[in-house]
């Protein structure tokens, strides 16, 4: 006999308690408005819809043009969104209650289908918005006093460019806007040079910040290079060299092998073996061209510009100088966290760019010409000089960022040679060291032949830094007084290494090893392989900018996935973003005002600092491969990135943010290295038309064929040889205006590139700038334009 259950009884119905009506029975949350004239959002502006109707702005048309972002750009953590609908849209999900007034709907957000590698909803936090339709452009963290330096011509790499004080980015809300705007009608691979400007920051800034040698002032004159130091012959530096996987019949490792290589134009292209130390010009292979590659035996991860004063420039004969650290070889795989004892021998290169014309003949012309203007400069490339170390290979190079020469009197004092500058890196053995490089010319005897390079030996450094539990991995520069180190096991040491160079009085003084962290965080859970500072004053009791203080806000990356900005008088770090990828590279752009890095799917992102717009940004380029390198410059807004895939990519940070405007989104490929595993050989392809940027939004939308045919159309491989990739990019921030567009380059072949890249007006025929001119751009005249060009209206 079956047992019988109890009927069921009917559960009072709260809404029928509380006085509410209930149309229906569905299952689902909670829409019920308790005011008619309220939309359900605490945080929704009450006059929203109906200012929004009287104007008759249709909710789409305004998004596109009010937000600068895509859906998947930014987005809270919340899955479910509270939209307020237009009435004519139908099928709404959820329970919507009957009645006048705004109707609030629940809406989940169900993933799209996307033509990308990826839908982007993975914001991990709420941000504040002053508006949900916020235009998202640049805005400065802090404002600049006072006026800056402008090009008035195109400048010349090797010679005093003409400038002209202007008003700087930061001096009126309107100078801002048309900054931001006529930046993005740059649709060049590099920056346009009417538009450049010094945006840095340092605290050593002396007096008005109007001219560079003000701005970034000679530091550190006080440190000698140490005696100790001496020449070694071919023989004896070949020890510190890098070197072939194959061993000779003695058991030795044979020198580095030629790179066989093609340049030039596709489908007529030329193969030329490299030698290690050897350079030319991509001009013999591509008229027109400005690059330079030269080979530096094994694969560099660590590459750096030296940074210069305008006078030393000048007595220089307008030289720049380069430093890079290759491996050992090309097989070597470095281990995170495992260090090497030392002695362990590596070399750091010192390459040099200089004029093509004798100074003391510029004026007579090149070898008897009489006018050199119609023949472009390009320059020579060689290595000037070669540096034996004991700390193994470099994992990172950074010069100190403002000039570090030496004190002539104190020079002649000591019998010591010139100093280049103060170049710091961190290196097999896990320590963090500061070399003083002597100047090549001072140091090359009079029969010197300068085709090859000189070797010497720098036993001890300036400096070493090294922690007994982990190993140095990452490194940025504050200024010229504090340095970050990003450590292998998450940790973060923040330096003062200003102090201890000050105390360095003779060039026989021990190197400092024993300077303790000021700071000592742990932010990671994996090694730190990114580091940038946010280079913006602190603000005083009334808001007013602190130039004179050291940054105290710190961006990090690291093997965990994890993006986090630090300020380093809390103690602990914010997540601003998380990945499934290894974060490689991190970089501050002062025009950006926040730091760029890797997103999902080896997308690069730019991300805002400013408290307005903190955590938010843009997807920026999305290479074929996984991003190891990405620079900024201080100059321009142009951003580089090296990629896996052998491509050496240029985009715009700037660009317009309105979504279907006149202006394309585009990534300029500089160049890509192949490898062909069968016979061997590398061929290096350029001269690529841009590639238009995918706007997420777009590509998510179903019915978007277009875009959708156009992205399945495109080929590609997930493999590639370790021996294309782009290591490092670096945009030269340390020799003023005119050497602003100078992109070096390294790749895991050992061939390595010096590109000098221009931007260009989106039209070049008939108005060529916005406003009608720079003047009117920067506010500089009595009598200037209120609006844009017609040809430029977006």
């Amino acid at each position: 006999m079956s047992r019988a259950l109890r009927p069921r009884k009917s559960q009072p119905s709260y809404a029928s308690l509380a006085g509410i009506g209930n149309d229906n029975n569905e299952a689902g949350p909670s829409t019920i408005s308790l005011d008619d004239n309220s939309s359900g959002s605490d945080f929704t502006p009450e006059t929203e819809t109906k200012s929004r109707k009287s104007r008759g702005v249709d909710e789409k048309e305004e998004g596109d043009e009010g937000d600068g972002l895509s859906d998947e750009d930014d987005e809270p953590l919340e899955k479910l969104q509270i939209l307020s609908p237009k009435p004519s849209e139908p099928k709404l999900k959820g329970r919507v209650r009957k009645g006048k007034g705004p109707v609030s709907v629940v809406k989940s957000t169900v993933s799209k289908p996307t033509t990308l590698s990826g839908s982007f909803r993975r914001q991990m936090y709420v941000l504040p918005t002053p508006s949900v339709h916020h235009r998202h452009r640049a805005v400065p963290l802090y404002s600049v006093p006072g006026r800056v330096e402008r090009l008035v011509s195109r400048p010349s790499l090797f010679s005093n460019p003409e400038v002209v004080l202007t008003n700087n980015f930061t001096m009126n809300a309107t100078i801002i806007d048309r900054l931001n705007k006529a930046w993005g009608y740059n649709v060049g691979p590099g920056p346009i040079w009417e538009l450049i400007e010094d945006r840095a920051w340092f605290k050593e800034a002396q007096g008005l910040m109007e001219n560079e040698r003000n701005r970034r002032p000679k530091v550190h004159e006080n440190v000698f290079v140490p005696k100790g130091w001496s020449f070694l012959n071919v023989k004896e530096a070949s020890m510190y060299l890098p070197t072939d996987d194959v061993t000779t019949e003695e058991g030795n490792f044979r020198p580095p092998p030629e790179i066989p290589c093609s340049f030039g134009p596709f489908g007529s292209q030329t193969t030329r073996p490299t030698e290690m130390f050897t350079a030319f010009k991509m001009a013999d292979f591509i008229p027109n061209s400005s690059a330079h590659v030269f080979n530096a035996g094994a694969p560099a991860w660590g590459i750096d510009w030296c940074p210069l004063h305008p006078d030393t420039r000048e007595e220089n004969g307008h030289t720049y100088y380069l430093a890079v650290g290759p491996l050992p070889s090309p097989s070597h795989s470095p281990e995170i966290g495992i260090r090497v004892h030392r002695p362990s021998r590596a070399c750091i290169q010192i390459w040099s760019l200089s004029s093509d014309v004798d100074p003391a003949s510029t004026s007579r012309g090149r070898k008897g010409k009489a006018n050199t203007a119609s023949e472009p400069d390009t320059g020579t490339m060689r290595c000037e000089l070669v540096i034996c170390i004991d700390s193994g290979p470099a994992y990172e190079l950074k010069w100190c960022p403002l000039p570090s020469p030496s004190v002539q009197t104190i020079i002649e004092e000591h019998h010591t040679p010139r100093k280049l500058g103060l170049l710091s890196g961190t290196f097999e053995d896990g320590s963090f060291v500061i070399f003083a490089i002597p100047d090549p010319k001072d140091i090359a005897p009079p029969e010197h032949d300068r085709t090859e390079p000189l070797y010497i030996r720098l036993p001890e450094p300036v400096l070493r830094i090294e922690m007994e539990e982990t190993c140095c991995w990452s490194i940025d520069w504050a200024n010229s007084e504090v340095v970050a180190i990003g450590m292998t096991n998450g940790s973060i040491g923040v330096y003062d290494v200003g102090s201890a160079l000050k105390q360095v009085d003779d060039n026989s003084s021990l190197p400092i090893t024993d300077l303790l962290p000021t700071h000592y965080l742990n932010i990671h859970q994996a090694a730190i392989r990114a580091l940038a500072w946010i280079r913006a004053p602190t603000n005083d009791r009334l808001g007013e900018p602190r130039f004179d203080e050291d940054p105290i806000v710190l961006g990090s990356g690291g093997s965990d996935g994890v993006v986090c900005l630090t300020n380093i008088r809390s103690g602990h770090g914010s997540v601003m973003n998380r990945t499934r990828d290894v974060i490689n590279s991190m970089s501050y752009s002062p025009y950006g005002g926040g730091p760029v890095t890797v997103d999902h799917d080896d997308v690069v992102k730019a991300y805002s600092a400013s408290p307005k717009m903190l955590g938010r940004g843009h997807m920026l380029v999305e290479p074929s491969g996984p991003v190891w390198s990405i620079s900024s410059s201080d100059f321009h807004p142009q951003l580089a990135v090296g990629a896996a895939d052998g491509t050496c990519t240029t985009t715009n940070l700037l660009r317009s943010t309105r979504r279907g405007g006149s202006v394309p989104f585009f990534a300029h490929k500089i160049y890509q290295l192949d490898y062909n595993r069968i016979t061997k050989e590398y061929r290096m392809l350029e001269q690529f038309l841009p590639q238009e940027t995918q706007d997420r939004g777009a590509a998510n939308n179903p019915n978007n064929v277009k875009l959708k045919n156009a992205a399945n159309s495109e080929q590609g491989t997930g493999v590639w040889p370790r021996e294309v990739g782009v290591q490092r990019v670096v945009w030269n921030n340390g020799n003023g205006l005119a050497a602003a567009g100078m992109l070096a380059s390294a790749t895991g072949s050992g061939l390595c590139r010096v590109d000098v890249l221009s931007g260009r007006w989106l039209k070049e025929k008939g108005v060529k700038m916005p406003y009608g001119g720079i003047e009117n751009i920067r506010l500089e005249g009595d009598s200037v334009g209120d609006d844009m060009d017609v040809d430029y209206d977006e």
